[in-house]
């Protein structure tokens, strides 16, 4: 009887010290589990924050890249004396926005603009030798005449510096069809001295009569 009825107490004390074991888990449980949801809050505020800085930060460079770009176009504007749209003709407006347009993205290996601030009609441009070509590490200077009523006739370009080409006569008029019988009020200045560029690497002499 003695041995059964210590066993029964021995059970029933491990029934009472696992039971209260648990109890104390449990409010450990209750007590931490606030403490981790709060942490998980000001855990996710802190990214918000975060997010919200870095937003910030690039609308400020947006802006401050898109301001850069205007105050370039106001200088160019000023600059060129054509800023008051409104006393300009229509070649001189089509005129003014090919020299913002090149001012600010010129075509690779090209530049161009005004040979002075009282004439825009009248431009000066540059061109690189090609690469691979045998004008390569080349520039070459070209005189650019826009027409008073461009764009519906072809600015009139020719070479300054003296070219052996089989495109370009020795006054220094070029051969190129779009400056001819293909021209388009679409085309623009820029995409001229692209192609003149690229006729210096592919010359085509079978479609040119030079005067």
């Amino acid at each position: 009887m003695s041995s059964s009825s210590s066993s029964s107490s021995t059970t029933t004390t491990t029934t009472k010290v696992v039971d209260e074991a648990k109890d104390v888990k449990n409010a450990k449980e209750a007590v931490t589990a606030p403490e981790a949801a709060a942490s998980d809050t000001t855990a996710a505020k802190d990214n918000g924050k975060k997010d919200k800085k870095k937003k910030k930060k690039k609308k400020s460079k947006k802006r401050k890249h898109d301001g850069k770009d205007d105050k370039k176009s106001k200088k160019s504007k000023k600059k060129w004396g054509w800023a008051n749209g409104g006393n300009l003709t229509g070649s001189s407006k089509r005129i003014g926005h090919e020299l913002a347009e090149i001012s600010l993205d010129p075509p690779a290996n090209c530049s161009a603009g005004p040979k002075s601030d009282d004439n825009m009609y009248d431009w000066v441009a540059t061109v690189r030798g090609p690469d691979g070509s045998p004008y390569e590490n080349g520039t070459f200077f070209l005189d650019i005449h826009f027409p008073t009523d461009y764009p519906f006739k072809p600015p009139k370009v020719t070479f300054r510096t003296r070219v052996y080409h089989c495109n370009v006569a020795s006054g220094g008029q070029i051969c190129l069809d779009i400056l001819k019988d293909n021209w388009s009020p679409a085309l623009t200045v820029s995409k001229v001295l692209l192609s003149i560029a690229s006729l210096l690497t592919d010359a085509n002499p079978r479609t040119c009569k030079l005067i």
